[in-house]
């Protein structure tokens, strides 16, 4: 530690013998130094407040009916991404900053020294936002700072009809897309309805249901079937037998003409009959095929019996006496009746057999026709539910528009104007001068310790033998006499008056500006 101080003190005292150099050196360091800040160019600044009011007596009112963003947050992010190079274009634009601007290189330099200016600063918890600027003019900074605020205006509520239009269109293509698809699902619907129109259920009975059902009505119309020809069984019996007693009862006695009476009634019926069921039905029908045969039989018999009276009168005639008996002819009557029975229930059996048949068949494709029923029906009900929500949410995005454009939900209200303020805020030459002193010292310092390594000079005798490496035989002293003593003292004197001629001279000029300053301000 002591041979660092001693190096140190051989260093210090070296310099000082070079100081009158080192002081001229500072001077002119100096005094450049303080020359450069007094011909800095004066920056002013410009600067706006503006606060975003968010809050709206709409917004609770149509909640749960309108989309409502957070405009809070849209504001700060916007106040975040405000100074791109678009805007920053568009800002120079504006404030008229471009007239000087010739070549690509002196735009791209003015947008770079633009977007450095330029200042945004928010205070999230209040939604007061500072917009400022640097200019070397006053009036060209509250220009700047003018449009940088219609700028910021225009940006937030363009950014939201943006939103809102890209919404809306992004519903609109999605709707008329699922419009599509709910008419295709539709038409595919309806074109397996009528492929399987036979299949299609009443009420909500299944295809097991419906089978029964079938089953049930066949059982009941071959019960009435077998209850039909019973009845016409017993009622031929009933007949043979009246048949046999009138004709023990009316004897062997001829008849002049032969008669047939009860053949012509029940003709004549069945001809009434076959009309009434032609006015229902076409020729194909059973019952009127049925008919038609019955009264072709009573025509043949009728013929017959014409035909044996005229072989053996004397039968005939008994044949027709015992015919045109009451008891006969309420029978005969019955009995057609009853044929009639039989053959439409015969007809109705058929009937209900061949549906048995078919409603067996369609079992057995029911499940495969109800699962593609059921595919198709989830389909339609997902395009119709999400075609749905769809249209919701186009209308509560109109509705959110709407709320926009009335309600104005970010309401900009400017609080401090552009204002430039006169005294300028850089470059700040009371605290530039003592640095500008500091530099000019440290250059004189740095002169002297230069030329003291350039032209070193030896104190004592170990420093000159340790550098020369040569044996040393004696020190001759220097006597030191009033006179030397005395240049000794005036060159001290000099020195200090100069170095603080330097210092006094930056403490005026520090206060001269302090001075100025204050009258501006």
């Amino acid at each position: 530690m002591e041979e660092l101080i001693k190096q140190v003190l051989t260093i210090l005292r070296g310099m000082w013998k070079y100081r009158r150099a080192g002081m001229a050196v500072t001077w002119v360091a100096a005094l450049l130094a303080a020359g450069g800040v007094l011909t800095m160019k004066d920056r002013f600044e410009a600067s706006a407040r503006v606060h975003v009011d968010t809050q709206s007596i709409l917004r609770p009112l149509m909640s749960g009916l309108a989309v409502q963003p957070d405009v809070e947050q849209q504001v700060l992010m916007l106040s975040r991404t405000l100074i791109s190079r678009p805007n920053v274009e568009r800002l120079i634009r504006s404030a008229d900053l471009d007239l000087t601007v010739k070549t690509k290189e002196q735009r791209d330099a003015l947008i770079d020294e633009v977007t450095k200016n330029v200042r945004i600063r928010a205070t999230e918890r209040d939604n007061l936002y500072t917009l400022s600027y640097t200019d070397t003019s006053p009036d060209r900074a509250q220009r700047v700072v003018q449009a940088l605020l219609t700028i910021f205006v225009e940006s937030s509520l363009g950014a939201s009809r943006t939103d809102s239009d890209s919404a809306r269109r992004f519903l609109e293509e999605q709707i008329k897309a699922y419009e599509t698809k709910l008419v295709e699902a539709e038409t595919r619907l309806k074109d397996f309805k009528l492929r399987n129109l036979e299949v299609q259920f009443e009420g909500d009975a299944d295809s097991a249901a419906r089978m029964s059902q079938i089953a049930e009505q066949l059982r009941e119309a071959r019960l009435q079937l077998r209850e039909a020809e019973s009845a016409r069984e017993a009622a031929r019996r009933q007949l043979d037998i009246a048949r046999g007693a009138g004709a023990r009862a009316a004897g062997a006695a001829p008849l002049a003409t032969p008669m047939t009476p009860e053949l012509d009634a029940r003709i004549n019926e069945q001809k009434r009959t076959l009309d009434a069921l032609l006015q229902r039905y076409t020729d194909q029908h059973p019952d009127v095929q049925n008919t038609r045969r019955l009264i072709r039989d009573l025509e043949e018999q009728r013929k017959r019996e014409i035909q044996a009276y005229k072989a053996n009168p004397s039968d005939s005639s008994l044949n027709s006496s015992i015919e045109s008996s009451l008891a006969v002819q309420e029978l005969n009557r019955t009995l057609a009746g009853l044929e009639v029975q039989v053959a439409s229930l015969r007809a109705r059996t058929g009937e209900f057999e061949s549906r048995l048949a078919r409603a067996r068949e369609q079992l057995k494709l029911a499940p495969q026709l109800e699962s593609e029923l059921a595919q198709l029906n989830r389909d339609y009900e997902v395009h119709q539910s999400n075609y749905k929500d769809l249209v919701s949410r186009r209308e509560s995005a109109s509705l959110s528009s709407e709320l926009e454009t009335a309600s104005s939900v970010a309401d900009f209200r400017v609080i401090d104007p552009p204002r430039a303020n006169k005294t300028p805020v850089a470059p700040n030459r009371v605290l530039l001068l003592p640095m500008a002193l500091v530099v000019g010292l440290a250059v004189g310092g740095a002169v002297m310790f230069l030329l003291s390594q350039i032209r070193p000079v030896f104190f004592d005798a170990a420093s000159l033998s340790a550098v020369t490496e040569m044996p040393l035989l004696g020190v001759v002293s220097k006597v030191i006499n009033e006179e030397v003593k005395r240049q000794e003292r005036r060159s001290l004197k000099r020195f200090g008056l100069a170095l603080a001629g330097l210092v006094g001279l930056f403490v005026i000029g520090m206060a001269a500006l302090s001075y100025r300053l204050g009258q501006l301000s």
